[in-house]
């Protein structure tokens, strides 16, 4: 699989405990962006964070580290990137999606 030189970087800020069909939303963002033959994806699992309601999401607070923020990163062409995109507006009630312009200096597989 290639991905051109200029592809895009999908980045998907949601919580742990964010949910899609009873079950873990970042694990379905992940297992969509499989089936749709995406490059690869990523979830990151963070220690430290907040969002648009200010509710500080930490490690460090016991009562909090249950909802940890993670995020979700996707790589490949502007084609295949905007072809997933609409089935998060179904999938991500709470969180934010960004995307950025990405030089891809290798990818193999």
């Amino acid at each position: 699989m290639k991905i051109p030189e200029d592809g895009k970087l999908l980045r998907i800020f949601i919580g742990e405990t964010d949910k899609w069909n009873g079950k873990p939303l970042y694990e379905e963002i992940v297992i969509l962006a499989k089936r749709m033959g995406l490059a690869g994806a990523t979830a990151w699992k963070g220690f430290m964070g907040f969002g648009r309601k200010s509710h500080m999401h930490t490690a460090k607070l016991l009562r909090l580290s249950e909802d940890l923020p993670v995020v979700v990163e996707i790589v490949d062409s502007e084609d295949k990137i905007g072809k997933f995109i609409p089935h998060l507006d179904a999938m991500v009630k709470e969180g934010l999606v960004t995307l950025e312009k990405a030089s891809v200096i290798m990818y193999r597989a």
